[in-house]
């Protein structure tokens, strides 16, 4: 078993010539013993642990570490718990394991590998985060868990033109906008390549399909739902459709327009089978869902907002995309990774329940938000000399 997976390893270390290093390089503790990367389909998660896997063949004897994936047909039957119990006795160090939401009751197994061999590093992706949670074994206390993200802004420029680009922290956006812009314009034209993201840049294989990126993006929607929601038992293949047909009505309304009592009727399920059916797609990394600060989404006759994941998704699902929808989306998909993003009365959200955000088109005033404190508006305008009022491009930088 160990021969053949280490012939395999081989075989795909020499076809992988990726360099470009994401962001959640950056954000991992690899001292962990057990480390899941979670997130939706084509995000790059394959890419990331291939990466470290050639780091870790730099660095250490090659025996020391182990890839497989149960992507492949050959792995579908390997025993989890068997290969680390075999891949330790010869030394080995690190288990990196892709696509584990294929293996059956995977939890169970990596409950006794990270109770009996804890010398034994994993590091393992799954297509989403109920996939590593919603598991039948206890998994929570044993696995610290990375959300990984599609492309920022800041990341495809990066890729795209080739250079390198510096992160900033949220504070740092809102208190130092007008110095940011200034320094950041002497390395590139900051909208030149806006909309291209916007319509096809956050995943990162649209560098290497980016005449069929938009059919390859349905295809991702498609697996996600088909494949993956089917294999975890969510839903039953019969009601694929319905979860289709509900991601077209939230691409072609507005965010806060959508009544869950007409999704229901229109899907013919009841209400609650809708929430479950918005629960899904927000864990399979194909919508956001922005609550109002004061209650939940189960509390709700309607979300307060309803986005796609981000916008590509908009331009994959619907002819005409609504731009003010865009710009939402944009913010949000930016900033859902590291901070609590909800709605407010006056203005569109509220950051960690303390900086309120309007977001709105170049001629946007602060009329709805003139008497709040730390409000800001972010706008679309490539530059700005009013530190609150905020380029939008700029949220693209958080990561």
């Amino acid at each position: 078993m160990l021969n053949n997976l280490q012939k395999l390893e081989q075989r795909i270390l020499r076809e992988f010539d990726t360099a470009y290093k994401r962001y959640i390089f950056d954000e991992i503790d690899f001292g962990s013993q057990m480390i899941g990367i979670a997130g939706s389909r084509g995000v790059g998660k394959t890419t990331f642990l291939l990466q470290y896997l050639k780091e870790l063949k730099n660095t250490l004897p090659s025996y020391k570490s182990l890839y497989l994936s149960y992507d492949f047909p050959a792995n579908v039957d390997i025993k989890l718990h068997e290969l680390a119990e075999e891949f330790s006795k010869i030394g080995g160090e690190y288990l990196i394991i892709d696509e584990i939401h294929r293996y059956k009751n995977f939890s169970i197994d990596l409950k006794a590998i990270y109770d009996f061999y804890p010398k034994l590093k994993v590091i393992f992706s799954g297509s989403s985060a109920v996939s590593i949670y919603n598991s039948q074994a206890d998994l929570s206390r044993r696995v610290v868990l990375y959300d990984m993200q599609g492309l920022s802004y800041r990341e495809f420029l990066e890729l795209k033109l080739n250079i390198n680009l510096p992160s900033f922290n949220l504070e740092e956006i809102l208190q130092n906008s007008v110095e940011i812009v200034n320094e950041l314009e002497y390395k590139f034209v900051p909208l030149e390549h806006f909309n291209e993201y916007l319509t096809y840049g956050y995943y990162p294989f649209y560098f290497k399909e980016q005449s069929q990126y938009l059919r390859l993006l349905n295809s991702v929607i498609n697996q996600i739902i088909d494949i993956d929601f089917v294999e975890l038992g969510l839903i039953k293949p019969s009601f694929a459709h319905k979860l289709k047909k509900l991601l077209i009505i939230i691409s072609e309304s507005e965010p806060f327009e959508l009544n869950i009592t007409k999704i229901a009727t229109n899907l013919e399920v009841s209400r609650n089978t809708v929430y479950a059916y918005l629960e899904h797609l927000k864990n399979g990394g194909l919508i956001n869902i922005v609550t109002n600060n004061k209650k939940g989404i189960s509390k709700l006759s309607k979300p307060e907002k309803l986005y796609l994941n981000n916008t590509n998704l908009f331009y994959a699902l619907s002819a005409e995309p609504k731009i003010g929808t865009i710009r939402e989306s944009f913010f949000v998909s930016q900033l859902q990774h590291k901070h609590a993003i909800t709605t407010i009365d006056k203005g569109d959200f509220i950051i960690d329940n303390k900086y309120t955000i309007e977001v709105g088109g170049k001629s946007k005033d602060f009329m709805q938000i003139k008497d709040i404190k730390e409000s800001y508006l972010a706008i679309d305008t490539d530059s700005t000399q009013n530190a609150n009022k905020i380029p939008l491009w700029l949220f693209g930088f958080l990561y």
